[in-house]
């Protein structure tokens, strides 16, 4: 039997991980229309933090089960079909879509079209379709090699950029000047600040960030100002202001709103990369901080831009944006399960180098 290896996390304290073996059928043993997938490699950012964070609100959890208590972080990449009683589908083809962190995956594959195919797995229904999906990008050279990597490590985070920007120049800014953005290192952060610089002006766009990343954020030439986090007091606050909180940090986002009081017209909050996060205040000043959810935003455009409509346009900002990447991450990869456990620990810590992106592997060098 092939033995498939999980990186679990315990959902009432993801400092708490730990690897699992199971075991999967051989080829011939395997239920009709189910594929075996060897997983390849995978990207992790700080962005599966907040995966984690947001397991049971979300249903992260449910996609790939784990014994009780546990669950297992869900991670963009690839993956090469091992075995396959699908008649459509042939061993050897590459897929990329959402994996577990671990080396296999069975996947029960419906839909399947040329460009990709779906989970039909009972435990997977329920959460947003994209989760689901995953495209064959067997031979196509925008999902190979580094290409293949800044795939797994922006696309989707780009995309969270992508519809975070579609929401507030459909919303005409709240009638807002400027966008802050913390966490402005983060890779969603800084996609974000792309799309607005490149094509939302004159608002303009404010990265918070701490210390020792103002250089780094400063470099990518997307914000018109980067403040660090001690620093948000200097902030003119006599102009309406957004504010997109990708750092989930209570005690920051506290601060901010005291600052701008009533001219502070929207307060989104996307991500928890803060671990140490302060508890949230009530009756803050200002917009009351609410929950952005990408789907909502794509279910949305789905209806208004019909069928094909999202991917053309974020196809087109994809196009201008990935050039730049090049420039901006340098690219780590990580064999064997030290290395996933090492750079889970960094991130959770936020160890990681901002310029950094990481593509990882369970399976032993």
């Amino acid at each position: 039997m092939t033995v498939a290896t999980h990186f679990i996390v315990a959902r009432n304290d993801i400092q708490n991980s730990r690897l699992i073996d199971t075991h999967l059928p051989e080829a011939d043993a395997l239920p009709d229309e189910t594929l075996l997938i060897k997983i390849d490699r995978f990207a992790f950012t700080a962005n599966n933090i907040t995966y984690a964070m947001l397991g049971d609100e979300l249903k992260y959890w449910q996609l790939f089960p784990a014994p009780d208590g546990f669950g297992i972080i869900p991670v963009w990449g690839f993956g090469e079909v091992i075995a396959s009683r699908h008649s459509q589908v042939g061993e050897g083809e590459i897929l990329f879509g959402y994996f577990p962190m671990a080396t296999h995956l069975v996947i029960d594959a419906a839909d399947v079209s040329k460009r990709g195919l779906r989970d039909a797995a009972a435990h997977r229904q329920g959460v947003a379709p994209v989760y689901n999906a995953y495209a064959r990008v067997t031979g196509d050279a925008a999902f190979a090699g580094r290409q293949g990597d800044y795939q797994a490590l922006l696309r989707p985070l780009f995309m969270l950029s992508f519809l975070v920007d579609d929401y507030l120049a459909e919303h005409n800014f709240f009638g807002a000047e400027q966008v802050i953005l913390s966490s402005a290192s983060s890779k969603a952060a800084f996609g974000l600040a792309h799309l607005l610089h490149s094509q939302r002006q004159p608002v303009r766009v404010i990265g918070l960030t701490s210390a020792s990343n103002v250089g780094f954020v400063a470099s990518l030439g997307c914000y018109d100002e980067v403040v660090s986090y001690d620093r948000i007091d200097t902030l003119p606050a006599r102009h309406p202001a957004v504010y997109v909180d990708f750092a989930g940090n209570g005690d920051l986002r506290g601060r901010l709103h005291r600052h701008f009081g009533e001219r502070l017209v929207y307060s989104s909050r996307i991500g928890l990369t803060h671990q140490n996060a302060a508890a949230e205040e009530a009756d803050l000043p200002g917009a009351a901080p609410t929950w952005f959810f990408a789907p909502d935003q794509i279910r949305t455009r789905a209806k208004e831009w019909g069928p094909g409509g999202i991917d053309k346009r974020f196809g087109a900002s994809w196009a201008a944006f990935a050039p730049k990447l090049a420039g901006w991450i340098e690219v780590v990869e990580g064999r064997g399960p030290a290395a996933v456990e090492r750079l889970y620990r960094d991130t959770l810590a936020g160890r990681v180098p901002p310029h950094q992106g990481h593509m990882l592997s369970l399976a032993t060098p």
